[in-house]
């Protein structure tokens, strides 16, 4: 039992990273990433070729193009700034140059493309085999159980989450956070305050895909083994989920949806008994899934918990910094949205 907690535990906190990611990018931004897990994915396999040794070449048992055996944390830190790197290259093509509902399609597209790749080309990362044998970090220092050493991994990971909840926090509510919601929110007005929106969502889209890339770098060393399999575009979905349910645009909304989704309805079935035919539990899951969506979507849309309403006051003086120029146009926003509630 103590073995399946800790696991569940690891799980949530690896997740729960997942949605905020998601939900800087989708919820703070309006960026509908429908390719988010392939940005996890790379973070799984650079922190994976990072840990494992060099191919030992055509006997060996799985094929991949570099490994460097580099001490902990160094994958981690490696595979948080692949994340990132990734999403500047996307971003740079799909941000600046399409609107938002070609960026959805064009983003879903990549993803696919991306497994195809991956599984077809064998000696790049031992196609769709996948990679094992990834070692844990301090697993030969740390003279603990196993049950110790799951418990621990938990624990680590429970610290990443708060120090990114923090990070968050104080970035969304400093004048940048004003900037991103003031160019969700309404573009044309923050460009006639010099807002760039592009730029905005660039910045938010790399900082959501370090984020991605470091929850992949955590999962990766922790179940020992990645595979395109475990990068199907359902992945996503199931965190969008999560994040439209617990609350667009509120990280402690993310926190209810990722128990809800991800950790009741995903993870714990798989520790259950099987019921009825092989894969059945598998799809009654998405099933489930699908219809709170919706039903949330046409009831709820704002989530379990909404975004928090901030109280803004003008600026006063001149404007020269981007976070007032967004503190003026949500004070002109909620000036206007008054008077047309009173007209």
């Amino acid at each position: 039992m103590s073995f399946y907690l800790s696991t569940l535990a690891v799980y949530f906190g690896i997740d729960l990273l997942s949605a905020w990611s998601l939900n800087l990018q989708f919820g703070f931004a309006g960026v509908p990433n429908f390719a988010f897990i392939i940005f996890q994915a790379v973070g799984a396999y650079t922190a994976a070729i990072l840990t494992l040794g060099p191919d030992t070449g055509i006997n060996s048992f799985q094929r991949y193009f570099f490994g460097a055996s580099l001490p902990y944390p160094f994958p981690l830190i490696f595979a948080t700034l692949a994340g990132g790197a990734l999403s500047y290259l996307i971003g740079s093509f799909s941000l600046k140059r399409m609107r938002r509902d070609y960026q959805a399609a064009v983003l879903l597209i990549v993803s696919l493309i991306a497994v195809q790749v991956v599984s077809t080309v064998v000696r790049f990362l031992n196609g769709s085999n996948g990679l094992t044998g990834i070692p844990k970090p301090f697993s030969g220092v740390l003279n603990i159980s196993v049950a110790a050493y799951q418990w621990s991994y938990a624990a680590y990971v429970g610290v990443v989450c708060i120090i990114i909840y923090f990070i968050l926090r104080r970035l969304l509510r400093s004048g940048w956070g004003r900037a991103v919601r003031a160019v969700r929110d309404h573009e044309d007005a923050a460009a006639t305050l010099g807002l760039n929106g592009t730029k905005v969502r660039m910045q938010v889209f790399v900082f959501g895909g370090m984020i991605a890339g470091l929850s992949g770098g955590l999962l990766v060393q922790f179940i020992n083994a990645w595979s395109p399999a475990s990068w199907s575009y359902a992945e996503t979905f199931g965190i969008l989920t999560a994040v439209i349910i617990g609350g667009v645009a509120n990280n402690k909304g993310a926190i209810v949806g990722t128990l809800l989704v991800q950790i009741i309805f995903l993870q714990l079935p798989s520790f259950l008994p099987q019921i009825g035919y092989p894969g059945l539990t598998a799809a009654l899951q998405w099933v489930v899934i699908a219809s709170i969506w919706l039903i949330f979507m046409a009831v709820k849309p704002r989530g379990i918990i909404p975004e928090a309403r901030y109280k803004v006051k003008q600026p006063k003086g001149l404007i020269t910094h981007e976070g007032d120029k967004a503190e003026q146009l949500l004070a002109n926003l909620a000036a206007g949205e008054k008077d047309r509630v009173a007209k």
